[in-house]
């Protein structure tokens, strides 16, 4: 019977220097996880089940290798498409319509323009419209367009600004080249629906106590005869009521690109306070084309192309699954895993939300792997093996003593 037991012990010690070898082999591997041999002791019982007449111990036997997913470390890359899961969850890819999962975020662009890894699956989550809007239903392989964005006319806008209520009312005539017949001024870019861009501005000119007239010109040419609004203030130095709280400019532009642009200001925040002119905000919604010029991953998952007019465009939010028995999954290589049914059926869902870990854009999760304990056990498995090939030796001796008795 012992060499039985010393042959079971080698055999275990074998494998579980196979697996601490693997381990040791993807110390450097991003999203690795390290494996643990699992084992158990055997008896043999009598024919009829266990009983004061039970033979002892014949051995052991590997009960299972299983996966440890604990966290790695988290390394900074200059990859925006490189992802890191802080948390739980994997990354969900299809490849030829089979869906795997892995925690390897080392992702790129191929020609179509859809996110890939290495062996060429693509990264799957919700996918997001024309306009930006994310659908958070059926997961799909995220793509992205690499194309311009087209330019967009501007319709509204907002200027707030503080009007010195000190301020004297000027004797000149207004005139857009005359700083002395105005008491402020400010500009806003505007943007036809060819994306050319013209310069509006907007001019305040005390006209009494508390009221100004408010005056307008586009590209360096008066808009109008006179004012295009005036605003009327009360005593506590904000919009009285009555007084008109938008600006209406008709910005001309060339025939070619509609003649008239439309734009309504809004001025409700407007003050008059006796401290200087000072613009706080000044903006608008339209603006020119725009040219991709990179991409970046929020924490939950949403994937921002960024364009050369300024504008950011949602264009997908990538999808985590995770699993009510992550060692359940069948590890299939290339640090991927597959669904079982020890594993469970797969929960996906936003990063962040539930259980789900949260992703961190130009960064890798490296592998678990400690590679300090892996060379320790190691050395404990070499001497498992060598304790068990002793046994087996010594066996072989009282088996030689015995033929040998004359």
């Amino acid at each position: 019977m012992s060499f039985q037991q010393g042959l079971s012990g080698l055999n275990a010690a074998a494998r579980n220097l196979d697996v601490i070898g693997n381990n040791v082999a993807n110390a450097n591997t991003v999203g690795a996880k390290a494996s643990r041999a699992e084992f158990a002791d055997v008896y043999a019982t009598s024919l009829y089940g266990a009983g004061s007449n039970a033979f002892g111990g014949i051995g052991i036997s590997v009960a299972d290798v299983t996966q440890q997913f604990t966290q790695g470390d988290i390394t900074t890359t200059n990859s925006a498409l490189d992802m890191a899961i802080n948390g739980r969850g994997f990354f969900r890819m299809s490849s030829d319509g089979e869906i795997t999962y892995t925690r390897n975020g080392q992702f790129q662009l191929d020609k179509d323009g859809y996110i890939v890894n290495a062996q060429g699956g693509r990264l799957t989550g919700y996918r997001a419209d024309a306009n930006g809007l994310v659908n958070a239903s059926v997961p799909g392989d995220l793509q992205l367009q690499t194309g311009d964005i087209a330019p967009r006319a501007s319709s509204t806008g907002a200027v707030t600004a503080n009007l010195d209520a000190a301020a004297k009312v000027p004797t000149a005539a207004f005139a857009v080249n005359d700083a002395t017949s105005y008491n402020g001024a400010t500009t806003v870019a505007v943007y036809d629906a060819q994306g050319a861009e013209h310069t509006v501005a907007v001019y305040f000119r005390k006209s009494a106590d508390n009221t100004w007239d408010v005056y307008g010109a586009a590209d360096g040419t008066q808009i109008g005869a006179g004012p295009l609004g005036s605003l009327t203030f009360g005593a506590d130095g904000r919009l009285a009521p009555a007084s008109p709280t938008t600006l209406a400019v008709s910005v001309p532009i060339p025939a070619g690109a509609g003649g008239t642009l439309p734009v309504t200001f809004n001025l409700a925040k407007m003050t008059q306070f006796g401290s200087p002119f000072s613009v706080s905000e000044l903006s608008q919604n339209g603006s020119a084309a725009g040219r991709l010029s990179g991409f970046s991953v929020g924490s939950d998952g949403t994937v921002l192309a960024r364009y050369t007019n300024g504008q950011t465009l949602a264009q997908g939010r990538v999808v985590l699954a995770n699993f009510t028995n992550p060692q359940g999954l069948a590890a299939i290589g290339g640090n991927q895993w597959a669904e079982t049914a020890d594993s469970g059926s797969p929960m996906a869902g936003s990063p962040g939300a539930g259980s789900l870990g949260v992703i961190q854009s130009g960064a890798l999760e490296q592998s678990n792997v400690d590679l300090t304990a892996e060379l320790v056990n190691m050395i404990t498995a070499q001497r498992l093996y060598q304790a068990n090939a002793q046994a087996i030796r010594t066996q072989d001796q009282i088996m030689q003593t015995i033929v040998n008795l004359r």
